[in-house]
C-alpha cells in the first residue's frame, strides 16, 4: 500500500505565503500546506466555471482556520476538524493554518493549469 509523510513529499511551493508539500498516491494527490499571511486566492480561480475550484477535495485541518465559500453559503472549519470540499468553492485562510489534503490528481492538475496561468498574468500587472 502507498503512504507519504509531510517529510517525504517534495516541496513544490515556497515563497511569503505559502509552503506547499505534495506527492502523489495512487489517483490522488496528497498535499500538506502551510500559510504564512491571511490569503482570499478567488481571483486566482477566474476562468474555471463559476470561477471557483472544481476539484473536490478530503482533509483536515491541522492549525488555523479554513473557509470554503460557496455560492449560497459558507463553511468554515478549524484544528482537528476534516472536511469534504465539493466542487464549486473558493477557499479562504488565515496565517497559521495548515492543512492535510487528499484531491483527485487529474482534477487538481486541471485547476492548476488555470491558477498558474493566473499567477503568471497577476505577476506581470505588478
Amino acid at each position: 500500500m502507498p503512504k507519504v509523510t509531510e517529510p517525504d513529499a517534495p516541496v513544490l511551493v515556497s515563497d511569503e505565503h505559502l509552503e506547499g508539500r505534495y506527492a502523489e498516491v495512487g489517483p490522488f494527490t496528497v498535499s500538506f500546506e502551510r500559510f504564512h499571511l491571511d490569503a482570499d486566492p478567488a481571483p486566482l480561480f477566474r476562468g474555471l466555471p463559476e470561477d471557483r475550484c472544481q476539484c473536490e477535495h478530503w482533509g483536515m485541518v491541522r492549525s488555523g482556520k479554513v473557509v470554503f465559500r460557496f455560492a449560497d453559503h459558507d463553511e468554515e472549519f478549524t484544528a482537528g476538524d476534516f472536511y469534504y470540499a465539493p466542487p464549486g468553492h473558493l477557499p479562504l485562510v488565515t496565517a497559521g493554518t495548515e492543512v492535510a489534503e487528499f484531491s483527485p490528481t487529474a482534477d487538481l492538475a486541471r485547476t492548476m493549469q488555470v491558477l498558474q496561468a493566473n499567477m503568471s498574468t497577476e505577476g506581470a500587472e505588478r
